[in-house]
């Protein structure tokens, strides 16, 4: 089998464990030695392999071929998944992590994927080997592998849920955006909650791009801009139309056509069209 390449690492295994739920340190060398893997991430705030005066589970990997693979669970800023990389780096020399920058601790273990890029952008730049845990969004992966990651993890369901993957679709996105999207694009997709206006502040942007399609567009949205510039004097919306070629375009109407049968590989990404003639018209 082909070798697994993370940067400058190599590993003959695919497969990586996870260091939690055992009874002690002997039994989750025993446990992993016996899965052939070769890398066994640890959550440094739980897991002790920074301070020689205790027991450290390093020590029980130290005549083996298994890395050990930090990662930095329990971080909710991207301030603290640097600081706590930075001493796990000092203190033990490894530099090779997975970033997770948490942005719901309480219920789903979701990342916070802004957080994770800053961290990102910051930790490559201190030369670690960065396998970053991000969301299924091929945007985002995009962003972090611009930002320096070695590789991209997006989730595929809730962690600790056991429902396997719930976005195929999404994830098979994930990779072949990393190739696709030309290095000179730089979006971003972030989510909100609350007032538009609060978040463009926040962003400090000075204005909101709105799309009409058609006229009768145009009475709705216009309410819109009203009532935000209502909010805050200090963003414009700017109102955009389309091209004529793509005027009569939504993605109900491309999803319809697909199903139907029709080609609309000249509507969306190729990898888009392929997986919509999957999904409507499987054999």
């Amino acid at each position: 089998m082909e070798k697994l390449k993370i940067g400058k690492y190599e590993f003959n295994s695919r497969l990586i464990v996870g260091s939690g739920k055992y009874s002690d340190f002997a039994t989750t060398r025993e446990a992993t030695l016996a899965s052939e893997a070769e890398m066994i991430t640890v959550a440094v705030r739980r897991v002790n392999i920074t301070n020689p005066n205790e027991e450290n589970l390093m020590d029980y990997f130290k005549d083996t071929n298994v890395q050990i693979l930090p990662n930095s669970a329990g971080c909710v800023t991207a301030e603290e998944a640097i600081t706590t990389f930075r001493l796990v780096k000092e203190a033990t020399g490894i530099d090779i992590i997975k970033l997770e920058v948490i942005g719901d601790t309480a219920k789903t273990l979701y990342p916070d994927v802004i957080e994770t890029l800053k961290a990102c952008e910051v930790l490559a730049k201190d030369g670690f080997t960065i396998m970053a845990y991000t969301n299924d969004d091929p945007i985002m992966a995009k962003r972090l592998e611009d930002a320096g990651a070695s590789a991209v993890m997006p989730l595929a369901a809730p962690i600790g849920s056991g429902l396997g993957i719930q976005n195929r679709y999404n994830v098979l996105f994930v990779k072949e955006a990393v190739k696709e999207i030309p290095e000179s694009y730089r979006i971003q997709v972030e989510g909100f909650t609350g007032l538009l206006v609060d978040f463009a502040k926040k962003k400090s942007a000075c204005a909101i791009i709105r799309g009409l399609r058609a006229i009768s567009d145009f009475e709705y949205e216009m309410q819109l801009a009203l009532m935000n510039r209502k909010l805050s004097h200090s963003i414009d919306t700017i109102f955009l139309l389309p091209s004529l070629k793509w005027i009569f375009l939504s993605s109900s109407i491309v999803k319809e056509a697909a199903k139907l049968g029709g080609n609309v590989e000249d509507l969306v990404p190729r990898i888009v069209a392929e997986k919509l003639k999957e999904k409507f018209h499987r054999s």
